[in-house]
């Protein structure tokens, strides 16, 4: 697991609002060198001004490379790619092709992280994709999502990491490794004095660094566990630790979806409610748009920001990273934040109502949590629940 480093700025972005303008500033302003990685890369508003940005910095003369998962960014190819291309952006797909019926367990495999860096100085860090807050048809709120923004030592590992994946990706499609030396090396000099560290999760040495990250923290909890977690299906090893912190007096608060993009994963976390609700875990639904954050706030002084969903997506398959902060002032700026989240958009659920359910809703919830243990265990996890 990676250590903390000091000297670093971290500003906490809260969604798209924050996000967008922060890094349309970046690239604008960059002068030698942009990557960026992404799970979903629209065709949208958002998308559309952030194809131009990039398109510009190649213009002043700057190198940009953009990866983009082959699942998560199928229309991405259609119909951003051939124009990012044109304007001399370089582009890699990161496993483009997925076959819905050939469950191989490295075609689950994605590439989850949403991460950019611009001239080894400025790093973006979090759970944003390259796509609008707004949809057509969804609810009249934003999407509910964090990113930070990184100054300082932090950003060489990050910049490490992308760097790394960018070369593996361009060996894997040309059967060849190439010498791709980074045009602008990491600024190391401190910017300000928080202390973090940059976890990722792959499938070689690093499969469970964010999860124990999360685990770590959990047991030495004393006050307060806050979670906001898009899609919740945690193993037992993470429901016992959420379960321990409860039976020593941790207050422990738990933010979900309510407004689920993703139905079948939302009605089988429903099904570990009474679970939860009867060891005096306190859950909220996030009502008023998508919740799409992955964040979590310990003690007021752990926090951590990233890509990685507390499920087996996440936690076993797909590519991640997250950020870990120790600093009290940004954890409360990120507590502060949830908590207007569950005060303005939340709703608490209580023991008695999965009782009042209707049997149909609560067979559904069962019947959704079977397929999904049963997809764990055909995608060969089974074992880590």
């Amino acid at each position: 697991m990676s250590a903390f480093v000091g000297g670093n700025a971290i500003a906490l972005l809260e969604n798209g609002a924050d996000y967008f303008p922060a890094l349309l500033k970046a690239i604008d302003a960059a002068e030698r060198e942009i990557f960026l990685e992404t799970y979903i890369f629209e065709n949208d508003g958002a998308g559309t001004q952030v194809a131009a940005a990039l398109a510009r910095a190649v213009a002043r003369g700057v190198a940009v490379r953009v990866l983009v998962d082959g699942f998560g960014g199928r229309a991405f190819v259609r119909s951003v790619m051939p124009g990012l291309v044109a304007s001399g952006v370089g582009v890699q797909i990161y496993r483009r092709e997925l076959r819905v019926f050939a469950m191989r367990r490295h075609r689950l495999r994605r590439l989850h992280r949403k991460l950019v860096v611009v001239d080894g100085r400025v790093a973006f860090v979090g759970g944003i994709n390259i796509v609008d807050d707004l949809t057509r048809d969804g609810p009249p709120h934003p999407r509910y999502d964090y990113a930070v923004r990184v100054e300082g030592p932090l950003v060489e590992p990050i910049l490490h990491s992308m760097h790394h994946v960018w070369r593996l990706v361009a060996w894997a499609g040309l059967r060849r490794r190439r010498p791709q030396p980074l045009v602008a090396p990491a600024r190391t000099e401190p910017a300000g004095g928080v202390r973090a560290c940059f976890l990722i999760r792959d499938n070689l040495r690093h499969r469970r660094d964010i999860e124990e990250a999360y685990l770590d923290a959990i047991g030495a909890a004393r006050r307060e566990v806050v979670i906001a977690c898009a899609y919740f299906f945690p193993g037992r090893r993470f429901r016992q630790a959420l379960v321990d912190a409860a039976e020593r007096g941790v207050e422990v608060l738990l933010l979900l979806q309510g407004v689920s993009d993703h139905p079948m994963l939302q009605y089988a976390t429903r099904a570990l409610y009474p679970f939860f609700l009867a060891r005096g875990i306190r859950l909220f639904e996030y009502r008023q748009s998508v919740l799409h954050a992955k964040v979590a706030v310990v003690d007021g002084q752990w926090a951590t920001v990233g890509s990685s969903n507390i499920d087996p997506f996440s936690l076993l398959l797909a590519r991640e990273a997250n950020v870990v902060i120790d600093d009290a002032g940004f954890a409360a700026d990120l507590r502060a934040s949830l908590e207007r989240a569950r005060a303005n958009g939340a709703h608490e659920l209580r023991s008695g109502d999965w009782g009042r359910l209707s049997r149909l809703r609560r067979a559904a919830s069962w019947a959704a949590y079977q397929v999904v243990r049963l997809a764990i265990g055909v995608a060969g996890y089974g074992r880590h629940n």
